[in-house]
């Protein structure tokens, strides 16, 4: 994967344009509510739509027993996302997912089983809550980098948002984006904690003024993670900061996302929002780990007509 973007440079703190954010929710959630039943491909179309599903996967790992050879084994599937005999037959030998998602202590790790094939993504700031010293979230933020991540997703300070602290918001995730250097930068939002769509929405743009390359929903750790409502406000955001600064930023759902039905649904939504260009993995990323499994099958299907239980596609 390449990022042949320029990157999000950010833009000055203004306070006017967060004052002047609305958002409609009724008709956020009746548009969100009729997706899933708009939005049906078949057969050869459904097969490509998730084979691209799978190129913009961020194939994760965030529990407190990983091990070093749990880890080896996630960049194994990650290189080799579907059974050899079934990547054939779609005609997509080389197909392998957009990341390897990972804890900073499983950086190592990750890089030597890739050696560059894909990228290492690590997650950051004192993750999942964000609630440790800003100077040892840049610590971890630069330790990773060093240790050959080429991604970081930090996580915000949800208390700025809920306090309506805006600056500090700012500065913080300028801070970090500094602190990542050239490694690209998702600023998880974890929107399940932000009360309202309109603080969503405030916060994606903030982040984004702070030079963030990615907006994420969730950490995956909160009781509500990734939804349609919630992605679809971000996305406007997403929209209306590129009118604002020419720069395109990147979409990341994390957590709930876990069926190949719903990816295809998620897609749909990103390609009516933003349009094709969104639809690379330098531009879109879904944060899952069981969501490949359920791909897989539905490949199976599609290759042989016959559907297989879920336990022979172990996700690593």
């Amino acid at each position: 994967m390449t990022h042949d973007l320029p990157r999000n440079a950010g833009l000055p703190f203004d306070r006017s344009v967060v004052d002047g954010v609305r958002v409609n929710t009724p008709a956020t959630l009746r548009r969100a509510a009729t997706l899933p039943g708009r939005r049906s491909v078949k057969k050869d179309w459904q097969a490509a739509w998730l084979a691209r599903a799978i190129s913009m996967i961020d194939l994760t790992t965030l529990a407190g027993d990983d091990t070093e050879g749990r880890v080896r084994r996630l960049c194994a599937k990650a290189l080799r996302p579907v059974r050899a005999d079934l990547l054939d037959a779609i005609g997509l030998p080389d197909l392998t997912v957009g990341a390897v998602c990972v804890y900073h202590e499983m950086v190592p790790a990750a890089v030597a089983a890739l050696d560059g094939r894909i990228p290492v993504a690590a997650v950051s700031t004192g993750f999942p809550a964000g609630l440790s010293p800003l100077r040892f979230r840049l610590a971890e933020i630069e330790a990773s980098v060093e240790a050959g991540a080429s991604e970081i997703d930090i996580v915000i300070s949800r208390r700025h948002v809920l306090t309506g602290n805006w600056q500090a918001l700012y500065d913080e995730t300028r801070a970090m984006r500094e602190a990542c250097g050239d490694a690209h930068m998702k600023a998880i939002l974890a929107t399940g904690e932000l009360g309202t769509l309109k603080n969503v929405m405030k916060a994606s743009m903030v982040c984004m003024a702070a030079g963030s390359d990615f907006i994420k929903t969730s950490t995956g750790k909160e009781s509500v993670n990734a939804t349609l409502p919630v992605s679809l406000i971000m996305m406007r955001a997403i929209r209306d900061y590129e009118t604002m600064s020419g720069f395109k930023v990147g979409y990341k759902p994390a957590g709930g996302v876990s069926k190949a039905k719903d990816a295809i649904t998620y897609l749909a939504l990103l390609k009516e929002e933003l349009g094709d260009r969104w639809l690379r993995p330098d531009l879109f990323r879904f944060g899952a780990s069981s969501l490949l499994a359920d791909i897989e099958r539905q490949l199976e299907h599609h290759v042989t007509g016959r559907y297989s239980v879920g336990h022979r596609h172990a996700v690593g």
